[in-house]
């Protein structure tokens, strides 16, 4: 090879590693999250903790099974019962596509299941909600088949009563939902708020959205779009309502919160609360967040566990770290959150697997 070839040779190997290199990084930087704003916050890793941790609350007994880990909790209508949904088999890749476990269950307080159902209808429960009149929606984030990313909606007592979303295909609404994460429907006139996606953030064809439909499932508007940007989202992981009537989301790779008008509008994001994957909001506007995923990798600084403090300032001033595991040095916490009537939190358990109580002292 001549001298100009061997040049030209290196300077092209120059060339492809550079592209790798800057490839890499490029999606390093993309899973790790974050934005320019949210970076900028000082890791917030202390506060009071009042709470006494029940490991394993809640158990299977009427399948008389092992949890298949879980990512949905919420508060029954009479404000003591807890639902709770599972992927129905443990192990490595749990999943209810294969199986006809039940995953969406019911318990007392006390934590003795009442009544679970739909087995057979699901790939990957994941949020759930309990509507004004009792009613139960659960999400489904994955697509197999004919089930999947879609959201279903139960009475109490197991009966299909609506399916928002086409089983088993990902799309676009009206006809199809991706991936749907969570859910929340409005306690006034029964809108239904449901966030997507939870495909891969380095997707250049990622989703990041709300999807509003009417109480009869009626397709009404698209708020936001997939991005870093004020009303922005990259896997929206988690929505609530506040008293003022306000969209309250954890946009969880983007490591903040943010609050929206039911229109879509942008109102302000609150960055203190973590890599944040469940939220609860009591009657007072205290929030309560659940950070299952910081970690040095994806939020250098900061710590899994449960923060907590007033949407009105965005300060937190109570901390719950996560579960000590031999597992794992970080620990363990769990994804979704809720708060009963009289001030407990429960929160679904994706790595442990079930249902943990917090109970105030």
């Amino acid at each position: 090879m001549s001298v100009s070839g061997f040049a030209r040779f290196w300077s092209m190997a120059a060339i492809v590693v550079c592209g790798i290199v800057l490839l890499g990084t490029s999606v390093l930087t993309q899973q790790r999250g974050g934005t320019v704003e949210t970076d900028k916050v000082k890791p917030v890793n202390s506060g009071a903790n009042p709470y006494r941790v029940v490991r394993d609350w809640a158990q299977l007994s009427s399948e008389g099974r092992p949890w298949g880990g879980s990512n949905g909790v919420a508060i029954d209508r009479d404000g003591r019962s807890v639902w709770a949904v599972d992927r129905c088999s443990p192990g490595t890749t749990p999943g209810c596509a294969a199986t006809n476990a039940n995953p969406v269950h019911l318990f007392d307080a006390s934590g003795k299941e009442i009544r679970s159902f739909g087995g057979g209808m699901f790939v990957w429960p994941h949020g759930i909600h309990v509507d004004r009149d009792g009613n139960v929606w659960v999400a489904d984030s994955r697509a197999e088949g004919n089930k999947g990313s879609a959201v279903i909606k139960f009475s109490p007592e197991g009966r299909v009563l609506m399916t928002i979303g086409k089983p088993g295909t990902a799309g676009n609404p009206p006809e199809a939902l991706t991936d749907p994460v969570d859910l929340v429907t409005d306690p006034g006139n029964g809108d239904v708020y449901v966030t997507e996606s939870h495909t891969d953030v380095t997707n250049p064809n990622l989703v990041g959205r709300i999807s509003v439909f009417d109480r009869n499932g009626k397709f009404l508007r698209v708020i936001g779009k997939t991005g870093t940007g004020p009303g922005e989202f990259r896997t929206p992981h988690a929505i609530e309502i506040d008293s003022q009537g306000q969209l309250v989301v954890a946009d969880r790779h983007n490591h903040r919160i943010q609050i929206l008008t039911k229109d879509g509008k942008f109102v302000r994001e609150l960055g203190d609360f973590g890599r944040i994957s469940g939220i609860a909001i009591d009657s007072n506007d205290v929030i309560y967040t659940s950070d299952a995923e910081s970690t040095e990798r994806v939020h250098p600084g900061w710590l899994k566990g449960i923060r907590i403090g007033s949407l009105r300032d965005g300060k937190v001033t109570m901390f719950i770290p996560a579960h000590p595991t031999p597992n794992s040095p970080d620990g363990a916490m769990g994804e979704g959150i809720a708060i009963d009537a009289a001030g407990n939190l429960y929160t679904a358990e994706a790595q442990l697997r079930g249902v943990a109580k917090y109970v105030k002292n």
